[in-house]
């Protein structure tokens, strides 16, 4: 390519072509006409640009009433807004962006055509979220100027966007791009071309693990989303998650990406998720999912399980983990209970243990506990809005009752699980993480990279890298070993990406020279 033919990307000479005015096509094109691009807006549907473009002058004139954007520059970006009634309109574009279906053969079949109508230096870019960018150039003439610059829903709100060089991509086609979505306003990331990019790929963890926790029957679907919502401060449960995307579109993303990788087990995903496909509840856009929603479209009310509680005697709490052992007796302190302070517990002490990616009977038997008279607690995660409680098989209903008594006194809500490795939040966390991980070892994007991506694609709490430093790499690879441990299942193996880090102590952020 020759660079000549592009004007810096922050120019006001910088045109672009926008293939495609559905919902996302007209967010890019509103954040690049505001940016002072250019924008030929074009649709194959009949009518469709030209109403794209009347309904980006009345969000225009929304902004301006909210006191959020000028009316002289509103007015400039309208006319920098031109609709295209033909492709071949899009001759003289620096940068052409399709915004189209999620359809392999009809996005090659549209490069085919623009690479007949654009200029040889013309930038050619899609919005795919799933595709590889390698397969979509692969037949062109001039692969290396095809790249990808996937943006997210909405895009003026969603401040990120990744660029996916192809195989054959050359570098400053990228580079222009990444400067162009700069310019634009967002958080532009560099990507590898593999399946789900950064964004997609590390969303993987959060959904497949909340769905492998319903399917062992640990937690029931508003348990599990209360848990994780409370505990570890997720804007919306799993379950509350593909309720809103819809299974239509989620579950096939987690089959197209689990089978991308050749059956990689970190991305299995689950049998109930197909079954509610196949029966058509997909979620809020059927009024049915993993909840049932009213014809105003808001969530039926699910009232809070009510467990029965009294308070014990006393309690032994396990200190296997003194550090894990403080942070819950402090909850046990603010009950009124005493502690047992002696090596072994009483005959009627409510026993507490403190897993790490282990279950409840492990530890019992380990402490050589009596198992009726023993739960695990979460002592990782906040414990200011959620207690979780988890049983062995033999915990009886008097010592849960005990337990719910204890870390219910003041008032805040206690979840009730079923014994697992890892309770619900450890597992789910460092599922998380660990993909993160493994993003960065094969180099996908850089370390910080993932985290702003993650962050703003995805609106965790804290990117994952971040996540794993806070909680301690030795502390999310003891939960992850023990995992594979208990479960046999290759899908908690670290990363050797987390192994190294915890052993050298450094932060998995920590990039190699």
């Amino acid at each position: 390519m020759q660079n000549s033919f592009l004007p810096p990307p922050n120019s006001r000479d910088v045109v672009v072509g926008l293939v495609g005015c559905g919902v996302m096509g007209r967010g890019i094109a509103q954040i690049a006409a505001l940016a002072g691009a250019q924008v030929h807006l074009n649709d194959s549907r009949e009518g469709a640009a030209a109403a794209a473009r009347q309904e980006l002058l009345a969000t225009f004139g929304k902004l301006v009433e909210k006191g959020k954007l000028d009316k002289a520059a509103a007015d400039a970006a309208a006319d920098r807004l031109q609709v295209g009634a033909q492709l071949q309109d899009l001759a003289g574009c620096h940068v052409i962006v399709e915004a189209i279906v999620e359809d392999l053969a009809v996005k090659k079949a549209l490069f085919t055509s623009l690479e007949d109508i654009a200029g040889p230096d013309t930038i050619l870019a899609t919005n795919t979220s799933s595709l590889p960018v390698t397969a979509i150039a692969a037949g062109l003439r001039h692969p290396e100027r095809v790249v990808g610059f996937h943006f997210f829903n909405p895009v003026p709100l969603m401040k990120i966007v990744e660029v996916i060089g192809g195989f054959l991509t050359t570098p400053e086609v990228a580079d222009y791009l990444l400067a162009l979505g700069r310019h634009w306003g967002h958080n532009a990331v560099r990507a590898k071309d593999t399946p789900g990019f950064i964004v997609n790929h590390a969303g993987r963890g959060y959904g497949t693990e909340g769905l492998r926790v319903l399917a062992e029957g640990i937690a029931s679907v508003p348990v599990l989303d209360n848990i994780l919502r409370d505990t570890a401060g997720f804007r919306l449960g799993p379950c509350e998650l593909l309720d809103l995307t819809g299974l239509d579109v989620s579950h096939p993303v987690m089959e197209s990406i689990y089978h991308q990788y050749y059956e990689e087990p970190r991305f299995r995903p689950q049998v109930n998720t197909r079954q509610m496909l196949t029966a058509g509840a997909l979620g809020r856009k059927t009024g049915h999912g993993f909840y049932r929603y009213g014809a105003d479209g808001k969530k039926e009310a699910i009232p809070e399980p009510v467990h029965a509680t009294q308070l014990p005697s006393t309690v032994w709490l396990s200190r296997e983990r003194p550090e894990l052992a403080e942070r819950i007796a402090s909850l046990i302190v603010a009950a009124g209970i005493p502690i047992e302070t002696s090596a072994r517990p009483s005959d009627s002490a409510l026993c507490i243990v403190t897993p790490l990616g282990e279950d409840a009977t492990t530890c019992c038997v380990r402490e050589n506990l009596d198992g009726r008279r023993t739960v695990a607690i979460e002592s990782l995660f906040d414990a200011s809005r959620r207690r979780v409680v988890m049983t062995t098989p033999a915990t009886t209903a008097d010592y849960l009752a005990m337990a719910c008594g204890v870390f219910g006194a003041t008032g805040i809500p206690v979840s009730v699980i079923r014994d697992s490795a890892g309770l619900v939040t450890q597992r789910v966390v460092t599922h998380i993480i660990n993909i993160a991980c493994e993003i960065a070892q094969q180099e996908i994007a850089e370390p910080a990279d993932i985290d702003r991506a993650v962050t703003l694609g995805l609106g965790y709490p804290l990117g994952p890298l971040a996540w794993g430093d806070a909680l301690g790499p030795n502390i999310v690879l003891a939960i992850l070993n023990n995992l594979a441990q208990q479960t046999g299942d290759p899908r908690y193996r670290p990363s050797p990406w987390l192994q190294r880090r915890a052993l050298l102590g450094l932060s998995l952020l920590h990039k190699e020279i």
